[in-house]
C-alpha cells in the first residue's frame, strides 16, 4: 500500500519515493505506483494533483481498486529511487475551493438550515446542490456574509482520524457512507465533516467566497461560486469585457446598462424597418412572377430554385402569387448549405395534387415533410441538385 503523505502535509510538493511497480492499463496508458506520494487522487468531489515524476509528466492519479495510480506521458524504471513535484499552483487552488466548500454549505446550515447534498470542484467554478426548491438573493447573501466572516477569523481547520464508533462524539454534517478509519475535517464550533481532500490550516487562506449565481436543478437548487485566487481571476476577466464593451459601445461603465437598451431599442426598430420593406420587396417579386407562369400538362404553372434562401420568404412568396392567381400551381426549390427544401402552393380553384406528387421527390432526397394538397413544404439531403428534383417534381405532378 502506497503512504499517503498528502494527509501528512497538504502544504508538501517535493518529496523522494520508490518506484513499487510499472504497468499498463487495459488502454495502454502508463502507470507508477509509489512507495509513498504527494499527488492526491481524484475522490471526494476534489480533481487529482498534476506535476512531475522525475522528467515524466503526471497527467492523471486514480485510486483503482486500492491503488494510486500515477499515469504518466512515458514509461519509467520500475525499482528506481526518483523525486516528485507536485503543481502547487493547482494543489493550492483545489485546496481552497475545497475548503471553501466546506465553509459554505455549513454557512447555508448554520443561516438557514439549508443542507448540501452535493458537490462539484470544476477547473473555473464550483456548484454544490442544495436541498431546497428555490432560493433567494437576500438569502444567498446572508449565507455569503457568515462564510466570508469565518475567513476573517482566521479560524484553524483542523484534521484527525477516527473510528466509527467515535463518530458519535462530533455534531457531523452528514453521515460518512464508508468502513474502517474516517477523516475528519474540522472547523471547531462550526463545521464537522468526513472528508478526504486537501485543506489549508486556517479559514484565512480561502481568501474569500463569492456566490456567482444559482439555477433549479430537479428538485433542488444548483448554486455556482467561487473561491480565493479565482476571485481575482474572474473579476479581472469581467473587467477585461466591461472596458472592451465601453470602447465598442462607445459609452462609461455606468452608462454601459441604458446603453445596451437602446441599442436594443433601435434594433427593434430597424428590424420592423426591415420586415415592411421585405414584405413590399415580396410583393414586387410576386408581381413579375405572375408574368412567367406557364402551361405545362393542364396547370399553370410556376417553378424557381433558389440558393440560400429562407424557406420562411418562400413561403410568403408562394402564398402572395396564389393570391393573384387562384388557378396557378407554385414549386419552389432552394438549396440551403447541405439541405435540399421544398414550398408547393396551389390557388383556390386549381385541382393539382400537391400532397400526392411530392412524396416520391421526397423519397429522392431522403427527406420528409407534409401539408395539404393546396400547400406543401419540407427538405432532406442535396444528394442531388435542385434543379433535378424541380425537374421531377413537374413530372410528378
Amino acid at each position: 500500500m502506497t503512504v499517503k503523505r498528502y494527509y501528512e502535509d497538504a502544504y508538501r510538493s517535493t518529496f523522494t519515493t520508490t518506484i513499487n511497480e510499472l504497468a499498463q492499463d487495459e488502454k495502454g496508458r502508463w502507470y507508477a505506483i509509489l512507495e509513498e506520494t504527494c499527488f492526491y487522487p481524484t475522490g471526494g468531489g476534489q480533481p487529482h494533483d498534476t506535476g512531475m515524476l522525475g522528467e515524466r509528466r503526471v497527467l492523471e492519479v486514480e485510486n483503482v481498486n486500492g491503488e494510486i495510480r500515477h499515469y504518466l506521458d512515458a514509461p519509467l524504471e520500475e525499482g528506481v529511487t526518483i523525486t516528485g513535484n507536485i503543481d502547487w499552483e493547482r494543489r493550492f487552488d483545489h485546496m481552497q475551493q475545497h475548503a471553501g466548500q466546506h465553509i459554505l454549505s455549513a454557512s447555508f446550515i448554520e443561516s438557514l438550515g439549508y443542507e448540501t447534498i452535493s458537490f462539484h470542484l470544476g477547473q473555473e467554478t464550483l456548484t454544490i446542490d442544495l436541498e431546497i426548491p428555490d432560493l433567494t438573493r437576500e438569502e444567498a447573501n446572508r449565507a455569503e456574509a457568515l462564510a466570508n466572516q469565518v475567513i476573517r477569523e482566521a479560524r484553524p481547520i483542523e484534521t484527525k482520524w477516527v473510528t466509527e464508533g467515535e463518530l458519535g462524539d462530533y455534531p457531523l454534517r452528514k453521515q460518512p457512507d464508508v468502513d474502517g478509519p474516517i477523516r475528519l475535517v474540522i472547523i471547531p464550533d462550526f463545521d464537522y465533516n468526513g472528508c478526504g481532500g486537501t485543506h489549508p490550516a486556517s479559514t484565512s487562506e480561502v481568501g474569500g467566497i463569492k456566490i456567482l449565481d444559482w439555477e433549479k436543478h430537479k428538485s433542488h437548487i444548483r448554486l455556482r461560486f467561487i473561491c480565493g485566487d479565482r476571485i481575482r481571476t474572474h473579476l479581472q476577466a469581467k473587467h477585461d469585457l466591461l472596458k472592451d464593451l465601453t470602447g465598442i459601445i462607445q459609452a462609461p461603465e455606468d452608462g454601459m446598462k441604458d446603453a445596451v437598451l437602446r441599442m436594443i431599442d433601435r434594433q427593434k426598430d430597424t428590424e420592423k424597418e426591415l420586415e415592411g420593406v421585405k414584405a413590399e420587396y415580396l410583393k414586387l417579386e410576386a408581381d413579375v412572377l405572375v408574368n412567367s407562369i406557364q402551361e405545362v400538362a393542364g396547370h399553370l404553372l410556376l417553378s424557381r430554385v433558389y440558393d440560400e434562401r429562407p424557406i420562411k420568404e418562400l413561403q410568403g412568396l408562394a402564398q402572395q402569387i396564389t393570391a393573384r392567381k387562384d388557378d396557378v400551381v407554385v414549386l419552389f426549390a432552394v438549396k440551403n448549405g447541405a439541405k435540399l427544401q421544398l414550398v408547393g402552393a396551389r390557388g383556390k380553384a386549381s385541382t393539382a395534387a400537391l400532397k400526392e406528387s411530392v412524396r416520391p421527390v421526397f423519397d429522392l432526397i431522403n427527406g420528409k415533410g407534409g401539408g395539404k394538397d393546396a400547400f406543401v413544404q419540407g427538405g432532406g439531403e442535396a444528394i442531388i441538385s435542385k434543379e433535378e428534383l424541380m425537374e421531377e417534381w413537374i413530372r410528378q405532378l
